[in-house]
C-alpha cells in the first residue's frame, strides 16, 4: 500500500496565532498528520494547552510567546524552531486581525495596527521562514492564511482588504521567487469563520443576515472547515501547487 500523501510524519511547522481560533485548530492537525509542530502568539497559557493536546498526540511542541510584530525577532524565533525542532519545513502564518470601522472613522492608528500584522509582519515572518529553509536546502511550504476579503469588497473594512488582498500578491511573489529552492508559497482564503475574533460582528443579527445572503451554504465555517486545505497545501498531495489562493468560501465568491 502506498503512503498516504497527507502524511506530514518527520516534518517540523510553525503556526503564528496558535493560541485559539484558526491557528489553534491547524496546529492541531498538522500534529494529527504527524508534524512537530511549533507554537507563536502572545498568550503563553493558550499556547501550553495547545501543546498539551499536541504531546498527547504523540508529537513534539514547541511553544514560543512572541508578538511578530517585533519583526526584528523573527529570525531568533526561527533559530530557536530549528534549534528545539531540528528544522523548519512548513509555515502557516495564521497571525491577524481586524477592526472593523466605516472608512470615514478609519484612524492612522487603526491603520496601521491591521497592516503591521495583517501584511508587514506576515511577510517578514515568511522571509525569516524562507531564508531557513532555503539555508537547510530541503524545500518547504508557507501557508497564508487571508479572507475571501483579499479578493471582494466588504463594507466597514477598508483596511483589513487592503491588507488581504496584499499578503495575497506577497503570497504570489513569493511563490515566483522561491519555486527554484522547492518553497511552495499558497494562500487559504477563508469566508467567516465562528471563532473568538468573529463572534463580536457576527452576533450583530443584520450583519449576520447580510453575510448568510452572500454564502451558498447558508452556514458559517468552523476552524475545522480551514485544517483540510492547510494540511493538504502543507503535504506531498500539492506537490505541483504554488502561488495559488484557495478558498473555503461556502461558495461567497462564485456569485
Amino acid at each position: 500500500m502506498g503512503k498516504n500523501p497527507f502524511d506530514l510524519t518527520s516534518k517540523v511547522a510553525l503556526v503564528t496565532g496558535a493560541g485559539r481560533g484558526i491557528g489553534r485548530a491547524c496546529a492541531v492537525a498538522i500534529a494529527q498528520a504527524g508534524a512537530d509542530v511549533a507554537l507563536v502568539a502572545r498568550n503563553r497559557l493558550e499556547l501550553e494547552a495547545v501543546a498539551r493536546e499536541i504531546v498527547s498526540l504523540g508529537q513534539r511542541a514547541f511553544v514560543r510567546p512572541q508578538d511578530v510584530t517585533q519583526v526584528e525577532q523573527l529570525p531568533g524565533l526561527m533559530e530557536d524552531v530549528v534549534l528545539n525542532l531540528g528544522g523548519l519545513d512548513i509555515l502557516v502564518n495564521n497571525a491577524g486581525m481586524n477592526k472593523p470601522q466605516e472608512a470615514l472613522e478609519v484612524t492612522p492608528d487603526a491603520w496601521d495596527q491591521i497592516m503591521n500584522l495583517n501584511l508587514r509582519a506576515a511577510f517578514f515572518t515568511a522571509q525569516a521562514a524562507g531564508r531557513v529553509m532555503i539555508e537547510k536546502g530541503r524545500g518547504g511550504r508557507i501557508i497564508n492564511l487571508t479572507s475571501q476579503t483579499g479578493t471582494l469588497a466588504l463594507v466597514k473594512r477598508s483596511a483589513y482588504c487592503a491588507s488581504k488582498g496584499g499578503l495575497n500578491l506577497v503570497t504570489k511573489v513569493l511563490a515566483l521567487e522561491w519555486a527554484k529552492y522547492d518553497i511552495l508559497v499558497n494562500a487559504v482564503a477563508p469566508t467567516f469563520i465562528e471563532t473568538e475574533f468573529s463572534h463580536g460582528f457576527l452576533s450583530d443579527p443584520v450583519f449576520r443576515e447580510y453575510a448568510l445572503s452572500k454564502n451558498l451554504l447558508k452556514r458559517f465555517g468552523t476552524p475545522e472547515d480551514v485544517t483540510g486545505a492547510v494540511v493538504y497545501l502543507a503535504s506531498s498531495a500539492a506537490s505541483l501547487v504554488t502561488g495559488h489562493i484557495l478558498s473555503i468560501d461556502a461558495g461567497w465568491t462564485a456569485h
